[in-house]
């Protein structure tokens, strides 16, 4: 496992990257004189290169000697954010905004690949696991420290700690990963071939509405709570998210084990996800003067948080079952699914608030995608008449 201890650092940076924008919306606003909304689509720019280049650039590349590929898109990210720090102006950013977005959609697949090669078989989830958990804790984690250093530092600030955690990964990667000769990922012909199989591209869809809608809203995370509450201290907010992310992370698959229902219980976290976004706005305009208003307004995000994140491991149990002998390719497509509803989410968010609708109506809206996704959620499950039996022999 020392082998691959550095990979999970340099998916901390990516997942730290793709969201940390959220918390630092209003200072680049005021940096470059452009609109909360326009910031936002700077997420737009990352999540979406991030899920194309996934399975289109890693496929060309499969040729490539694999340590060298590593090497190259993380020299990719970092050359990227480098750009980030000193733009002059909006289309900069979302140019480097994109390259950086490339450089971990090349990253991660290989990165994948190489630790299941570099570990015992019975170690292979382990170290898939780390590398998840890497990516994840960036977001939940990096984001709300990201937010932290950004008061001292400035938003510029934010990104130089990117770089400094992704140059830790590269030096990890030159001098502690081995060349080897991986498996190459998924094509992109074969993952939209599995989109033929029915139950599979329902899932997936529910996967793409549900990173919409959780994703989507917590890009402009800022603007709603300073929107509703006109406080401006963010970081409180999303550390009670991330902590909401962390605790549903570590715990859905001791869920799926036990009541070994995968299909049964996303449609509980989708309704879970769904209210709590909906009672967000309610949550913040608790007037102060009644007993614990702080509490109360962290509630939703806390359950939002840990909905949203837990919503990916029953999706891939469900689709492991659906196509045992694909296993890698469709867990594939519902990881690019998932950030390619992230940036769908973004991009219609900053539609929505351009055209001058409320932060508060935006909440409402998202909440409502969720809604469309518990809706085609029951339709699965009605059509599986027996899930228990079909779905978890292989977990």
């Amino acid at each position: 496992m020392k082998n691959i201890l550095f990979l999970p650092i340099a998916m901390f940076a990516f997942g730290m990257d793709a969201y940390i924008v959220a918390g630092i919306i209003p200072e680049i606003s005021t940096s470059f004189h452009i609109t909360e909304a326009q910031t936002a689509q700077m997420v737009t720019a990352f999540t979406l290169c991030y899920a194309l280049s996934a399975p289109i650039l890693a496929t060309l590349l499969a040729g490539f000697p694999t340590k060298k590929a590593l090497v190259l898109s993380m020299l990719v990210f970092i050359a990227a954010n480098i750009v980030t720090i000193f733009s002059t102006n909006l289309t900069m950013l979302l140019i480097s905004r994109a390259f950086a977005g490339i450089g971990a959609g090349i990253f991660s697949p290989l990165a994948a690949a190489s630790a299941a090669s570099l570990v015992p078989a019975e170690k292979k989830g382990r170290a898939l696991g780390l590398l998840l958990g890497g990516m994840s804790a960036g977001t939940v984690v990096g984001v709300p420290a990201g937010l932290a250093f950004a008061t001292w530092l400035g938003w510029q600030g934010v990104f130089a700690v990117v770089i400094a955690i992704a140059l830790i990964g590269l030096v990890g990667v030159v001098l502690g990963v081995p060349h080897i000769c991986v498996a190459p990922p998924p094509s992109l012909k074969a993952r939209v071939a599995l989109l033929t199989n029915r139950s599979v591209s329902a899932t997936i869809t529910v996967t793409f509405l549900t990173a919409v809608a959780s994703l989507g809203l917590y890009s402009y995370l800022a603007p709603v709570i300073t929107g509703i509450t006109q406080h401006t201290n963010l970081t409180p907010y999303l550390w009670v998210w991330g902590l909401g992310g962390m605790i549903g992370s570590f715990t859905i698959g001791h869920l799926i084990d036990w009541v070994k229902r995968p299909r049964a219980i996303l449609l509980g976290i989708l309704t879970l996800m769904s209210v709590a976004i909906f009672s967000i706005p309610s949550g913040l305009s608790i007037p102060s003067s009644l007993p614990l208003p702080s509490m109360i307004a962290f509630v939703p995000f806390f359950l939002w948080g840990a909905a949203g994140w837990s919503s990916l491991a029953p999706q891939q149990h469900t689709l492991i079952s659906l196509q045992p002998d694909h296993s890698a390719a469709v867990v594939a497509l519902n990881s690019s699914s998932n950030y390619l509803g992230g940036a769908v989410g973004t991009l219609l968010g900053g539609l929505w608030l351009s055209h001058g609708l409320s932060v508060t109506q935006l909440v409402y809206a998202a909440a409502a995608v969720g809604g469309v996704a518990i809706v085609i959620q029951i339709g699965i499950l009605r059509r599986n008449a027996n899930p228990v039996t079909t779905e978890c022999k292989s977990s």
